[in-house]
């Protein structure tokens, strides 16, 4: 161990006494002047046995614009809640982000639009989220979903530049009934079914679709274990179709189904499907039938088995689940 004179401490000690009355000397005014985050100086003011450590930029801050009107339909306004990166640290930006439009589950019911911590997650990977507000089926049958959603996408598209986002990255990712819509909406994106918007619609074009745990066929849905009734007039599907029984209205069924939609040559967008197999609520085998329908029609797909998850809940927004989603829509941009 080094030893040091009395001296030499003496010394030392007057210069961190001098140095700290220097730099902590508040007797002159310093005019303000603007800078940028970068050109910025470090202070160097100091005192004894203060604890240092470095800046952590690794987490981005989101910006929220809530309750944004995008539509009236029946009477109904129709909002989407947006979540974006915040501005850097000097106020300027990274350019465009790719532009999520989300359509949460909700059993097609009135949707809990303020359910937006998970996917800030997703906005801090820098991309802008738009979760959207449809009419619910106590408002309006299918497909008034689908019709809403392709208006909310059409509307941030057309919107894209006051939320920084990108037009040309548009990617469509739903839960549950959600995914459904999602689902639905990829398989129709460029027919004119399942729109009402006219002929000068604003075209859309989808880089990639989510799907977790989506209906796909609900008239199969009760042919596997399940905790609810999915056939009734009362059973969120029997309200989908306009409050009647599944089974006995096979016509009003039929074109909820999104694989009744696909061809080989038929061009759709990527999809990336997860669900768990202890699901108690939409049956595994809804994602598997889809799937299936996506190999024999040669589209590009993935799925993922998430081994012991029920139906959504942490499993769905783990760093790995992210990670999956994350890269799954950067292979497609």
């Amino acid at each position: 161990m080094r030893k040091l004179s009395l001296l030499a401490l003496s010394f030392i000690g007057m210069t961190s006494m001098v140095n700290a009355q220097t730099l902590l000397d508040h007797s002159k005014i310093i005019e303000p002047k603007q800078m940028a985050f970068s050109e910025f100086p470090e202070n160097k003011s100091f005192t004894d046995e203060m604890k240092v450590i470095n800046a952590d930029f690794s987490v981005r801050d989101i910006s929220a614009f809530i309750n944004v009107e995008y539509a009236k339909k029946s009477g109904m306004p129709l909002h989407v809640n947006i979540l974006t990166p915040a501005p850097l640290a000097d106020g300027s930006s990274e350019g465009k982000y790719p532009l999520i439009v989300y359509v949460q589950g909700s059993a097609w019911l009135k949707q809990e639009m303020y359910s937006m911590s998970q996917l800030a997650r997703m906005a801090q990977k820098g991309y802008v989220i738009a979760i959207v507000e449809y009419r619910h089926s106590a408002v309006a049958a299918f497909p008034a979903q689908i019709t809403d959603t392709k208006s909310a996408i059409r509307f941030m598209m057309k919107n894209a530049d006051k939320y920084n986002a990108d037009a040309s990255n548009v990617i469509l990712w739903g839960d549950s009934s959600g995914g459904h819509t999602a689902l639905m909406t990829a398989v129709t994106v460029n027919d004119n079914k399942f729109d009402d918007e006219g002929q000068d619609k604003y075209p859309i074009s989808l880089k990639a679709v989510i799907d977790f745990y989506g209906p796909t066929d609900i008239s199969k849905m009760n042919k596997e274990l399940s905790t609810m009734d999915h056939i009734s007039e009362k059973s969120p599907e029997g309200l989908l179709i306009g409050g009647v029984n599944v089974l006995k209205n096979p016509e009003k069924a039929k074109p909820t189904i999104p694989m009744s939609y696909l061809s080989q040559d038929k061009k759709i967008p990527p999809i990336l499907i997860a669900h768990g197999n202890k699901d108690r609520l939409v049956p595994f085998g809804q994602s598997v039938m889809m799937f299936d329908a996506l190999k024999k029609n040669k589209k590009e797909a993935e799925m993922y088995k998430i081994n012991g998850a029920d139906h959504g809940g942490e499993p769905f927004w783990s760093a790995q689940t992210l990670d999956i989603v994350d890269k799954f829509i950067k292979k497609h941009l």
